[in-house]
């Protein structure tokens, strides 16, 4: 299918040349990809440089999306981030998505930019987080949060039908259409016809008959334009069909339509603040109110919390979500915690035991992406755990401890969140319906007096398994939320030498080694799991539990610290979680029509160290209409709709 050297038939069935990435450095050496190319063919053609005394087309944007077809070296990125950084004239946020189904190495990417020194300490950030691309969708954030790459790696069709947004600007880039047409063919504009706006420019090398007659077919406006050598034309174009274009179904949470950007967050722990944390980034005014005295007082309130991908041998989308966790509560943690203390990137060795998942069998290739994220335990990581050399564990690469309380206190200090203790909201109040043309509403949160506690226009309700009666009280459709109490241990770390692990281990709960509580290195161990329970109990039963997991798990770590359980060194910590029957988050509107400006963000049960972060961005891009941290499909699997029965 290229013309470079011998064809390889690939597992799927799809020959790709052997020198494809031969082919990647050709591109980016010779021209047709550099960063006189990028700049005059696609910035140049979405207007996004300054010509002739205008403006670019993004001066006082608030953000600008991006849309690129084939990522290749990643060029045009790189092109689009050094202009974003350089135009004083440049919204303040720049979202870049972009399809790719051959990622190349980390080091072509540098390869690439090499010959252009600006974009040069931009492609080796870029490179530093180029690991673990498997198929799906990614996302990775730079300078401060304010440039996000959204990256799909698979099919482009497939991949774009996976968003709802709004371009501005579209790059259609990727090998000639001769040698690559189903890059360039009407199903695949048409699917990038349905992220455009009227006026979203669009800009491409090629001139090619067919990718002309496709835009046009799509309802786009076309027009040739000067190109660079060797190529004498590129092509430019606009969307502006004449017809009433047919959408696809739209996303569960319609973008909002308020001028009045005030909202609501009830519940301070990781969901709570997680949402407030990402609408504040997006320019809103947030006030977080909560029952108890301090942040974090419910179940984000344990010591130190996992933070590790689920692995299943067909990857199914439970692991794809919970790994879209894991990189985003990481990187939350990096940005806000200093490492060692707030959090730790150690890595997780999980012991194959009960009801353990075997790894896909692709991962096993020292070179695959799945590699990067969860192998086989080596020897070496199994003898620091004291286990068997024969004991089949796994090692999660990209995974660690991180702090939930700091992480809680750290978002909840951004500039423009308000946070009230000892507030607690009874209930919820629509006062003023959607007025005619700005989509606003009005929402009163009341005490059980009825006094007025908070007045705004949106309302997230992540108050756990609070969240039942609080969305009671609007007559919302009825969640089927489940309490779910849970205990654990946690102690002083023994004098060395110990045969305690210098990383966390999970397979029948967790132990994580080297977490500084109260100023003093602690392990800490959990947890039980009490269906049913609502209230935060501690048991002498579950004390004895906890430790009996502790010595199936790691038997040498449980002689160590036998005898501070039974001596009463270590103390117990108990809290009450929130889940849903299908253990998946609910994050969205439950009822858009009817309760307008009203969201949840709760049910996270075990996995809300690994998953809050993730919702409230994604509750955040749905309210702003960004590209999507996860895919639509995703999206969907989580919406409160899923689950609705009315009372």
């Amino acid at each position: 299918t290229e013309s470079a050297g011998p064809v390889l038939w690939l597992p799927d069935g799809t020959p790709r040349s052997t020198r494809f990435n031969d082919v990647y450095r050709s591109q980016g050496l010779d021209g047709l990809g550099g960063w006189a190319q990028a700049r005059h063919v696609f910035l140049g053609g979405c207007g996004l440089l300054a010509d002739g005394g205008a403006p670019p087309a993004w001066a006082g944007a608030p953000r600008w999306t991006v849309l690129e077809t084939g990522f290749g070296l990643g060029l045009n990125f790189l092109a689009t981030w050094h202009a974003w950084r350089n135009d004083p004239q440049a919204p303040r946020a720049l979202h870049y998505v972009a399809v790719e189904a051959w990622p190349p190495q980390a080091e072509d990417l540098r390869r690439s930019a090499a010959p252009f020194p600006p974009l040069q300490p931009l492609a080796d950030q870029l490179a530093a987080r180029w690991t673990g691309l498997l198929p799906g969708q990614h996302r990775l954030a730079f300078d401060g949060g304010r440039v996000v790459l959204t990256l799909a790696v698979g099919d482009a069709r497939t991949a774009l039908r996976e968003q709802r947004f709004a371009a501005d600007s579209v790059y259609l880039d990727g090998f000639n259409p001769a040698e690559n047409p189903e890059m360039w063919d009407a199903q695949l504009l048409k699917a990038v016809s349905h992220l455009c706006r009227r006026g979203t420019r669009v800009a491409t090398w090629t001139i090619a008959r067919s990718v002309r007659d496709a835009l046009v077919q799509n309802g786009f406006t076309v027009e040739k334009a000067p190109g660079l050598p060797p190529k004498r034309d590129c092509l430019r174009a606009t969307w502006a069909p004449a017809w009433t274009p047919r959408r696809p179904e739209p996303p569960p949470v319609a973008p909002w339509a308020g001028t009045d950007r005030r909202a609501l967050v009830i519940g301070a722990g990781l969901a709570g603040a997680s949402a407030a944390w990402s609408l504040a980034q997006r320019g809103w005014q947030v006030t977080v109110l909560d029952r108890a005295a301090a942040p974090a007082a419910g179940a984000s309130g344990l010591p130190a919390g996992v933070v590790a991908p689920h692995v299943s041998p067909d990857d199914r989308p439970l692991s794809q979500l919970s790994r879209a966790g894991v990189a985003a509560t990481l990187a939350r943690a990096a940005e806000l915690l200093p490492e060692g203390t707030g959090w730790a990137a150690c890595g997780v060795l999980e012991r194959r035991l009960k009801d353990s998942r075997e790894l896909p069998a692709t991962w096993m290739e020292p070179g695959s992406p799945g590699h990067a994220w969860s192998r086989p335990a080596d020897a070496g990581q199994r003898r620091a755990a004291a286990l068997p050399d024969d004991g089949p564990a796994h090692w999660h690469e990209r995974a660690g401890w991180v702090r939930a309380p700091a992480l809680v206190a750290a978002m909840l200090a951004a500039p423009a969140i308000t946070w009230r203790g000892g507030a607690a909201v009874a209930t919820l109040r629509l006062d003023r319906p959607p007025t005619e043309g700005d989509g606003t509403s009005g929402w009163t949160a009341l005490a059980a007096d009825g006094t007025v506690l908070c007045e705004a226009p949106v309302v997230v309700v992540a108050a756990g398994f609070d969240s039942l009666d609080l969305l009671a009280s609007t007559a919302a459709p009825a969640l089927p939320l489940n309490p779910l109490r849970g205990q654990l241990l946690f102690g002083p770390m023994p004098e060395a030498p110990h045969p305690l692990p210098p990383f966390p281990i999970n397979g029948l709960g967790n132990f994580i080694t080297g977490v500084p509580v109260d100023g003093v290195p602690s392990w800490v161990l959990g947890s039980t799991f009490e269906r049913g329970c609502r209230e935060p109990v501690l048991r002498e039963a579950d004390t004895a539990e906890v430790a009996a997991k502790l010595a199936v798990l790691l038997p040498e770590s449980s002689r160590a610290l036998a005898p501070q359980i039974a001596g009463g060194a270590a103390r117990a910590w108990a809290a009450v979680r929130c889940t849903v029957p299908d253990r998946l988050p609910v994050v969205g509107a439950p009822d858009p029509a009817a309760l307008p400006g009203l969201f949840v963000s709760t049910g996270m049960g075990a996995r809300g160290m690994t998953l809050a972060v993730l919702c409230g961005e994604l509750l955040a891009a749905q309210l702003e209409g960004e590209p999507l941290p996860v895919p639509l499909k995703q999206a969907r699997a989580l919406a409160p709709q899923r689950l609705l029965r009315r009372p």
